[in-house]
């Protein structure tokens, strides 16, 4: 929309092009007039909070959840999308669109009852994707589940979660990015960037340190700041830098003893005055818990009522600006804000509304990221892939012969055919217990057409046993659902230890594939033949698993997350209590903390196998502007094509663990082919946080430049000496800036 100084200035231009025109007629042609640059997205955003009346701006930052709520009695909006997470009424006299949101991460997900539930494309879950190490495959799947967003109706997609894995029980790691900030930054990130492409709006979530769901809503999570910086909140800078999202959404949990939407230090002091972000903060439906408080420390839209105890935003708000309590100022901010990232994205020009979706070319995204998450953890005497000759098969546990196994809470996807196994409890939020009709073995069966394939449930451990005795191979799915609300214990339910101790017993040509939210113990590894993390694979999980056990794709997953021997090498062995954790460990999570104190986990960050082997080496490393430019070889030396995950480390002194993840790729070779690949290691990644100086700070000194295919599979190293640097706490690479 033009403002007035636009317009004058518009016009002017045009009467002084056509008065020089007219003079000089005679000696030359007319030349076409100038047009005005038009107004950037911020100045369109302050000239219409000036045209708005204070009810208009309240109007703006205050969310309903989209979504009729029987226990609070709740009817949503008539104008709300059906079954959706949320509300923003528009301002029809100014042209301000409504915000229609849809709960995300994996796909557009619908709440309440079944009449309401639009079945769509799931991707694999969040730490699959993560599980890739592959940035053009995130965001070619935030591309498709944001493009389903937009022609279903959306135009805000509440996806983007970056929390690290400090606690692996948690229940929403399925949703998250691993335990490393770079990679969990990288690929949220590009995920984030993906779904923005469609011009809509993407958040990044959940800000900051929300890493259990036990006790969600009041547990006070305690971090020292110089570990903030260089773990859990580098996350959120990388994933912010790589992909601009136009909101982020503050968590529920508090963080050094304020709640993340009242915590002015994580919102107004970092987001904005270090980061510079532009965006706006929405809250976590049922995360605020003030109005002047929470505005004033930076929270812009309250969300998803009625989840809060109160309104906050609603008469609460317009009571505080008109005391004072809140300035006039502090809510044109809030409202400005909040357009700014409308209008960036595109939500005004590029208005939604439904329209046809491509299920059948989205499949092929959803599956492929299946493909390059699932990690292929171990294969003794190269027994997979599995021979299409095979006669006899014997498919045992998970629900193998219906579906693949889903996580649970406000991101589940409802898939096109209905769940695959009806009926498990708990039915009701944070359930149904859903599996997407991508049965596993069906897909088998039609890779080894000639073969006798049978079904044992699992229920009866003797029963499977005698069916793998009478089999040429077994495959043993174990599942563990988790989700929103509840964390989960890292062994597996319902005796699956012992199904998979019993049918490996009974034939040492024993696969296991797993189905789960995140790490688990695994104290059969060494029994079976072959295990793969298939993690929780999307609506397409089924041909993607069948795909990989027969080699009609290589594995090339790796760990985005160690998985532990056993509970008393975390650091906090009990389960997650309620009240204060205090993260003791700081910024030493996961891999670092196994480094650190000199663990040897089950299986280590980064690892990773493939049907071909890999070698990597004539590595050098060099200073290079503000960072180190690192050099290698990869060749493949096997005898079929695959994707290897070369990943650079740096080792540095005073700081939280011996090594660091510096810069990764995922590189595609044929036999025999080599590749040179130069990447470059963020400085921030060599620096430790200086809180005096309020800067990242280089110290000067020797450093190792490390490349390996996991965390604990080194292949070469070098010694490169940097001088001392310091940092602003702003800095950014320029591609992010």
């Amino acid at each position: 929309m033009m403002t007035r100084a636009w317009t004058t200035g518009l016009m002017l231009t045009l009467l002084a092009g056509t008065a020089a025109s007219a003079a000089a007629a005679p000696k030359r042609t007319p030349t076409r007039p100038r047009v005005a640059t038009p107004a950037s997205p911020e100045a369109r955003a302050a000239a219409l909070v000036r045209k708005m009346t204070r009810d208009e701006k309240l109007t703006l930052v205050f969310g309903y959840f989209g979504t009729d709520f029987a226990p609070k009695k709740f009817t949503t909006p008539k104008e709300a999308r059906p079954g959706s997470a949320g509300y923003v009424p528009g301002i029809p006299r100014l042209g301000i669109p409504p915000q229609w949101q849809t709960d995300a991460g994996v796909g557009v997900a619908t709440q309440g009852g079944a009449v309401q539930k639009r079945e769509r494309t799931a991707l694999p879950s969040g730490l699959a994707t993560a599980a890739s190490w592959n940035r053009d495959l995130a965001f070619a799947g935030g591309a498709m589940i944001g493009d389903e967003a937009r022609n279903s109706g959306f135009n805000v997609m509440l996806a983007g979660g970056v929390n690290l894995m400090r606690e692996p029980r948690n229940g929403r790691n399925f949703e998250y990015g691993g335990e490393d900030p770079l990679l969990a930054g990288a690929i949220v990130g590009a995920q984030i960037a993906g779904i923005q492409s469609n011009r809509i709006i993407s958040t990044v979530k959940h800000y900051a340190v929300n890493d259990q769901e036990t006790d969600r809503f009041k547990a006070n999570s305690i971090v020292e700041e110089s570990a903030l910086r260089t773990s859990d909140l580098l996350a959120f800078q990388f994933a912010i830098e790589r992909s601009n999202p136009g909101s982020v959404m503050c968590s529920y949990n508090r963080i050094n003893g304020d709640y993340g939407c009242e915590n002015d230090f994580l919102l107004n002091q970092v987001l904005r005055k270090d980061w510079k972000w532009p965006g706006y903060v929405m809250s976590d439906w049922g995360a605020t818990h003030s109005a002047a408080k929470a505005a004033n420390a930076g929270l812009d839209q309250d969300s998803g009522f009625p989840f809060d105890d109160q309104p906050w935003f609603g008469e609460p708000l317009k009571q505080a600006v008109a005391s004072g309590a809140v300035s006039e100022a502090q809510l044109d901010g809030m409202a400005t804000r909040i357009l700014r990232s409308m209008i960036a994205h595109g939500l005004f020009e590029h208005p939604v509304a439904e329209a046809a979706i491509d299920y059948d070319s989205h499949a092929v995204v959803t599956r492929r990221d299946a493909e390059e998450g699932a990690v292929l953890l171990k294969n003794a005497g190269a027994l997979l892939p599995l021979s299409p000759a095979t006669k006899r098969i014997a498919v045992i546990g998970g629900h193998a012969d219906k579906g693949v196994l889903a996580g649970g809470g406000s991101s589940l996807v409802y898939p096109r055919g209905g769940n695959a196994v009806p009926g498990l409890m708990p039915a009701a939020w944070p359930g149904p217990i859903m599996y997407y009709p991508s049965s596993p073995m069906d897909a088998i069966a039609k890779q080894a057409p000639g073969a006798q394939v049978r079904f044992a449930s699992g229920e009866d451990s003797a029963a499977a046993a005698a069916l793998a005795q009478d089999s040429d191979v077994a495959i043993v799915f174990v599942t563990q659902w988790a989700g929103e609300g509840f964390d989960v214990p890292l062994s597996l339910s319902d005796n699956q230890d012992a199904l998979i101790a019993a049918v490996a017993a009974a034939n040492p040509r024993t696969v296991v594939v797993m189905e789960t939210g995140g790490p688990v113990l695994t104290p059969w590894i060494d029994q079976v033949g072959a295990a793969l993390a298939a993690w929780y694979p999307g609506t397409e999980g089924g041909t993607a698993i069948a795909n990989l056990l027969f080699g009609k794709v290589n594995p090339s997953g790796h760990l985005p997350a160690t998985f532990p021997r056993s509970l008393d090498q975390l650091p906090r062995p009990t389960a997650p209590n309620p009240g204060e954790t205090i993260y003791s460990e700081g910024a030493t999570v996961g891999y670092k903390w196994y480094d650190a104190k000199g663990l040897e986990p089950q299986f280590p960050f980064g690892h990773g196998l493939s049907y071909t082997d890999f070698s990597l080496g004539g590595l050098s490393a060099a200073p290079t502007g503000a960072g180190v430019s690192v050099t290698f070889m990869v060749r493949n030396t096997g005898a079929v094509a695959g994707k290897a995950v070369p990943q650079v480390y740096v080792a540095g002194t005073g700081w939280e663990a011996p090594k660091r993840l510096g810069a990764f790729d995922k590189v595609a070779l044929e036999p025999g082919a080599s590749k040179r690949v130069t990447l470059r290691v963020d400085p921030r990644l060599l620096a430790t946080w200086d809180p005096a100086g309020h800067q990242w700070r280089i110290a000067a000194g020797n450093y190792d430049v490390i490349v390996g295919q996991s965390s604990r599979d080194i292949a070469q190293k070098v010694t490169i000496r940097l001088p001392a640097r310091t940092l602003p706490v702003g800095w950014a690479p320029p591609a992010a800036r």
